[in-house]
């Protein structure tokens, strides 16, 4: 149960930081589930670990690192966009 709970929360953070960011994240639900946890890797890394805990991730230093990762993977799939 631990796991499809840090799924859920996972989710809910890159779909949260794709809400903020305005910008989505490819590959849909997958996407942001991914996005959120390796927002949550990023953010702990660089932030610590801080905040209020939910399905094992700290949500703020999470948040603030999928909104980092949102924002690069926007860029390098524009970046992408105008060679091709």
């Amino acid at each position: 149960m631990g796991f499809i709970w840090s799924l859920i929360v996972g989710g809910i953070l890159g779909w949260l930081a794709s809400l903020i960011v305005g910008r989505d994240v490819p590959g849909g639900i997958i996407g942001n589930i991914i996005a959120g946890f390796i927002g949550a890797w990023l953010g702990s890394a660089l932030l610590g670990s801080w905040g209020p805990e939910i399905g094992g991730f700290f949500i703020v230093p999470a948040l603030i690192g999928a909104i980092v990762l949102i924002l690069i993977v926007s860029f390098l799939m524009r970046a992408i966009r105008r060679k091709a």
